[in-house]
Order: C-alpha cells, then structure tokens, then sequence
C-alpha cells in the first residue's frame, strides 16, 4: 500500500508561519493516469455509457445541470472504524453534487483514508487497488476549479477538496479525494486555498480514531482503513 501510493501521488506543502517548525502540513493528492475500461474481447467498441466520460472542461456544465435535479446532502461513510456522517453544503454546488454523483456512481466503495495526521486531518478517496484506478478512468480525468468565498473556515469536523498536485497555481480541486480536519481550534491556514463543501454531524469520535493509529515518516497508516461504504441518507 504505502509504496504504490508514494509512487503514484506527489507531494504538495505549505510554508508555515509557525516559528518552531517554519512549516505546515497540507492536503496532498496526486494526478492519475486514466485507465481505459476494459471490455468485451470480441469486440473493439466500448459499451454505451449511461453517463458522458468527463473532462475539466465539461465537468462545469456537467454538474450545473445534474445539481439542478440531484438536491440530496447527506451522505454516510461507513469505515473500518465506524459510521461518519456529514452534511454538504448547498453553497457549493459544484462539489456537492460531485460529491453525491459519485457517491451514487459507489466510486468512495473500498477507497481508503490513505494519509492521516493526528490533530491536523484525515485524507481520503484513494486506493491502490486497481478497481480504483479503473472506476477513475472510466468516469474521467478532470478538475473542479475553487470555491472558498463562501464564508466557510477549515474549523474542527469540516470536509474540504485537495488540490490535485503540486504545479496547480490556481489550486484546482481534486474531485475524488476530500480530507476532514480534525485539529483542534481548526487549520484556518488552509482558508483561501482549499474548498470547504461539508461538515460532520455525527463520527467526530471515528475521525479522531483513524487519525491516531500509527502511521509511517510519510503519514501512511501502517494498515489499511478502509472505506467500506458511502451511501446518501435522508
């Protein structure tokens, strides 16, 4: 697990304006390879798609017609840990109705919380197995562009989007990955940079779990913590 994921995602940090350690731990994500979904041998066509394959430049109007008729803002995620449930919030459509597209597409099924720090937040989305990386490629590659004017602050229990790697001046939204912050008093050095689209209602205990267990020098945990589950509840 971890030495797929250290090859597969780059590292993206802050500077810090802390005096003592002259640096801040941030989100971090990586950009993927699409993988083309396989189909049948016999055949050199790829099976009618219920949905279009997406791309930065029609994910915009995309998800501007499916909020329209998708309204639904509450989803469970069911962990190694326990249940986590959070509210997304209507102000950010874009990436509550990403949120619950996938969510329906059961892509966040068997994902894991791959980097978690204790105190600060916990990352997840990804996975190394391969279903992952084939679920990605056959929705698509693309990027969702900020929304952090809304008033929101990366306070204790909100759910915000990473940025999708290291060159991304304009700090565009990973779409599959989402990390919660866990530190107390909040990370507000994140405010501005990354796009607060939830907060929890219920599991801040769950959180606070998986982000204690042991982790490695690169804040992968030592085993797996899966996400079982993502489902949209009442």
């Amino acid at each position: 697990m971890r030495a797929v994921l250290f090859f597969c995602f780059f590292a993206a940090f802050l500077n810090c304006e802390d005096k003592q350690t002259k640096k801040k731990n941030t989100p971090k994500t990586e950009v993927e390879k699409p993988i083309k979904k396989v189909v049948e041998e016999d055949s050199n066509e790829e099976p009618e798609r219920e949905f279009p394959k997406l791309n930065s430049r029609s994910a915009m109007e995309f998800f501007l017609e499916y909020d329209k008729h998708h309204k639904e803002n509450k989803v469970r995620l069911t962990t190694d840990f326990g249940e986590i449930d959070i509210l997304l919030y209507n102000e950010t459509k874009f990436h509550r109705s990403n949120f619950i597209w996938l969510t329906k597409q059961g892509y966040f099924n068997d994902t894991q919380f791959y980097r978690v720090i204790d105190n600060f937040m916990i990352q997840g989305g990804n996975s190394d197995d391969v279903k992952t990386a084939r679920k990605r490629g056959y929705i698509g590659k693309y990027l969702l562009p900020p929304d952090t004017k809304r008033g929101f602050k990366h306070d204790r229990g909100v759910i915000s989007m990473p940025s999708s790697d290291i060159r991304n001046p304009h700090k565009l939204a990973s779409p599959y990955e989402f990390f919660i912050v866990c530190q107390k008093g909040g990370a507000h050095f994140l405010d501005g940079d990354y796009t607060i689209f939830g907060h929890v209602t219920r599991g801040m205990n769950v959180v606070d779990k998986i982000a204690a267990v042991e982790t490695d020098d690169g804040d992968w945990p030592a085993q797996n913590i899966y996400i079982k589950k993502v489902e949209i509840i009442d």
